[in-house]
């Protein structure tokens, strides 16, 4: 039986570094010596794809290696449940995170990397005021606990990012890189990321999302018209847009057709009765002269008149062949009194395609406006609660263009504000009976005492995402009772592990190693424990959890026995073999699709014996995943 301690590699977030190695090693072996990249070696492989010019194109500042870095730290944080926090806990697919983001994404690498099909972000546009960060980056998880007053600060410190700090630009891009880094692992291939920024920031943004997934997987900048009229009280130019910069995982990832306008549908008719529908007009004619398509100048007879016509400015659009069946196919218009001399050709509407190729400029009518969005805010709470909500027509945009209703598909947002994304995905399923799941992510930051959403009883940030999300889900349900779809959410929050890490005092060794015997924290239920296990394993959050009492102790099955686990804090030898064997049987008409990982307290046994005993019995029967914590 393995002992899972906080220094295990299986105990922290995925390891990026190592995963990239192992995918270098096994396509190019012998680029390694002893365990170790021989660059000279890999150079050598490469040949001329190795770029060695000192000044090269793409975007560098103060800081990127160790924005680089960051992505690649495994986290050794957790998520704690907070089922009195959630709606429908027992049921839900969704989940809506507290902490922050940079930590997070991290954390679900095991879990969701290749999972998620759409990430819709709108990150702070760095206006000078609109975010802060933590000047010391060599513990994000104990920047998170200070900065949301969870422990006591010893002095780090946290700063807006004010013009006046001379690294404006540096210090946004530094935010953003790693987080994008982290974000596009957790893209199925076939995924999306919109991202919604003003001028400020987008030739940099445009840059580093080149840089992150591929500048020939940009797909569009797409220009939203958040607001419809002038204001005469700037300086200079009024802005109503805002842009959209829509990247994809890889070159399988494809916009969708959007629906039909009824004014596209509406240049359809059926003047001549013709019983295969409704039918526009195509001009025969050819853009090309007779000069430069000399096959497409034949000559046509006029049904109507018996006029011999060869055309003189214009070719035809198809060959004769073509044409001939045309006539066959009564798909031929000489206009309503057939006096027309140049023919046009039927394109019947039940032939073009179901839907229309989107455009990279959105009116507002389209997708909304920030007028919209702040009413829909007081909608749901009665007050402006928050600054800069984006429209929920937006957002259900992009999903449309995005992903499909019926595949259960995850939708990120880690930037979540509001809670706009969340309440956008139950709209969007409520109006096509989808099943899209959320994840949403955000900071606590705390709020103000003279904003209207202090006021309003909120103190920071996410309880307002919360509140909307939940809000949302009720009056959905109250106004659509037939409506079966999931509008609840399982709430977790960032915490530092609830293994205790090794922190020997040298002074008193004997006294440090009877204190570590029990090495899970004590202020952490077993609920606490089992979703890190989930997330340090790559379990989906929102596995169906059961529990069962066999010899006297409490054992659950989380994702159909995909993990086995018991944490009770005593297990008698005398008990070992009975509980062994209830979880074997139990293992065994759960009847898991792969193997199944068990996983006891260490503390719980009496001696090694005991434990050596246990994972023998578990083993004989084929369970050969079995660890402690």
């Amino acid at each position: 039986m393995k002992k899972l301690s906080i220094e295990d590699p299986e105990t922290k977030s995925a390891d990026l570094i190592a995963a990239n190695v192992e995918q270098l090693k096994a396509l190019l072996p012998e680029a390694f010596t002893e365990g170790k990249v021989d660059f000279d070696v890999l150079k050598q492989l490469l040949g001329g794809s190795v770029e060695e010019r000192d000044e090269k194109y793409g975007l560098n500042w103060h800081g990127k290696r160790l924005a680089r870095q960051l992505a690649l730290t495994p986290s050794t944080g957790t998520l704690r449940p907070s089922p009195d926090a959630s709606v429908d806990w027992e049921t839900t697919q969704n989940l809506l995170i507290e902490g922050d983001n940079l930590e997070v994404l991290k954390l679900l690498q095991k879990s969701y990397a290749a999972k998620v099909k759409f990430i819709y972000i709108d990150p702070p546009y760095n206006t000078g005021q609109d975010f802060i960060y933590p000047d010391n980056f060599q513990d994000n998880i104990k920047n998170y606990l200070e900065l949301t007053g969870q422990v006591d600060s010893n002095g780090n410190r946290l700063s807006s990012n004010t013009e006046a700090s001379g690294r404006f630009h540096t210090d946004w891009l530094n935010m953003m890189y790693p987080r994008l880094k982290l974000a596009r692992n957790l893209l199925m291939p076939n995924g999306v990321i919109f991202i919604t920024i003003d001028d400020v920031e987008l030739s940099n943004l445009r840059k580093v999302c080149d840089e992150v997934f591929g500048e020939e997987n940009f797909i569009a900048q797409i220009e939203w018209q958040k607001r419809y009229t002038r204001s005469n009280n700037t300086d200079g130019f009024t802005s109503v847009i805002d842009h959209i910069l829509m990247f994809g995982k890889s070159d399988e990832a494809k916009p969708q057709l959007i629906d039909r306008e009824e004014k596209a549908d509406a240049r359809y008719e059926n003047p001549d009765g013709d019983p295969r529908g409704a039918w526009k007009a195509i001009p025969f004619s050819n853009p090309l002269s007779p000069e430069e398509r000399p096959n497409l100048a034949y000559t046509i007879v006029h049904p109507t008149t018996g006029e011999r016509i060869t055309p003189t400015r214009k070719a035809w659009r198809s060959s004769e062949e073509v044409f001939n069946r045309y006539v066959r196919e009564n798909r031929v218009w000489w206009g309503k009194d057939g006096s027309s001399r140049v023919p046009s050709i039927k394109r019947f509407l039940s032939e073009v395609r179901q839907g229309m190729t989107p455009i990279n400029l959105w009116s507002h009518e389209f997708a909304g406006h920030t007028d919209q969005a702040n009413a829909e805010i007081k909608a749901v709470f009665g007050d402006k609660v928050y600054d800069t909500p984006k429209p929920l027509l937006l957002i259900q945009r992009m999903l449309e263009l995005s992903t499909s209703p019926h595949d259960s598909q995850i939708v990120l947002d880690f930037f979540a504000g509001s809670g706009t994304t969340g309440h956008a995905v139950f709209s969007q399923n409520l109006k096509d009976s989808g099943n899209r799941r959320f994840i949403l992510v955000q900071m606590p930051e705390s709020i103000s005492p003279e904003l209207p959403a202090r006021k309003a009883g909120f103190t920071n940030i996410t309880d307002i995402t919360k509140e909307r999300v939940r809000r949302a889900g009720k009056h959905i349900r109250e106004e659509n009772q037939i409506f079966a779809g999931d509008l609840g959410f399982r709430v977790f929050k960032l915490a530092s592990s609830n293994i205790l890490a090794w922190a020997p005092d040298r002074e008193n060794l004997p006294g440090t190693l009877e204190a570590s015997v029990e090495h899970l924290k004590t202020d952490r239920s077993e609920q606490d424990i089992l979703f890190e296990l989930l997330l340090k394993l790559g379990l989906d959050l929102s596995v169906p959890i059961e529990q069962k009492t066999i010899a006297g102790k409490t054992v659950s099955s989380l994702g159909g026995g995909a993990l086995i686990v018991c944490l009770a804090p005593q297990v008698a030898s005398t008990d070992l073999e009975s509980l062994a064997m209830g979880i074997i049987t139990w293992c065994k008409a759960l009847a898991p699709a792969g193997d199944t990982a068990v996983v006891f307290r260490d503390s719980a046994f009496a001696d090694d014996v005991a434990k050596t005993n246990l994972t023998a019995i578990l083993q004989q029967h084929g369970l050969d995943n079995v660890r402690s914590l």
